[in-house]
């Protein structure tokens, strides 16, 4: 079974750059689907970015071209890589696995197909 643990959220003025990690425990074998997501208070839980088992990789379109997703499969790490933060990024972010889904993936998986969740990181950028 995969434990995933995040870290490296904080608070951050908008315009700024946060990494976050993810840190993956148990049964690593890298070859599997792992996404970020993040959830406002009051609002629905969105996914942010995917890496599939081959580095193919998805974003949702509020992040594009500012958020990058990316892996270390010799650290166990995922990471999500934040920069020019608005304040409509406050969130806390969760990092997922669905351990199940090897190789390519086209595309965000939805949030109901993970099996695996972190105990998330809070990201706040103030204005």
């Amino acid at each position: 079974q995969v434990q995933l643990v995040e870290s490296g959220g904080g608070s951050v003025q908008a315009g700024g750059s946060l990494r976050l990690s993810c840190v993956a425990s148990g049964y690593t074998y890298s070859g599997y689907y792992m996404g970020w997501f993040r959830q406002a208070p009051g609002k629905e839980r969105e996914g942010v970015a995917g890496i599939d088992g081959d580095g193919g990789t998805s974003y949702a379109d509020s992040v594009k071209g500012r958020f990058t997703i990316s892996k270390d499969n010799a650290k166990n790490t995922l990471y999500l890589q934040m920069n020019s933060l608005k304040p409509e990024d406050t969130a806390m972010y969760y990092c997922a696995a669905n351990t199940r889904l090897w190789g390519r993936y086209a595309g965000l998986l939805p949030s109901s197909q993970y099996d695996t969740w972190g105990q998330g990181t809070q990201v706040t950028v103030s204005s």
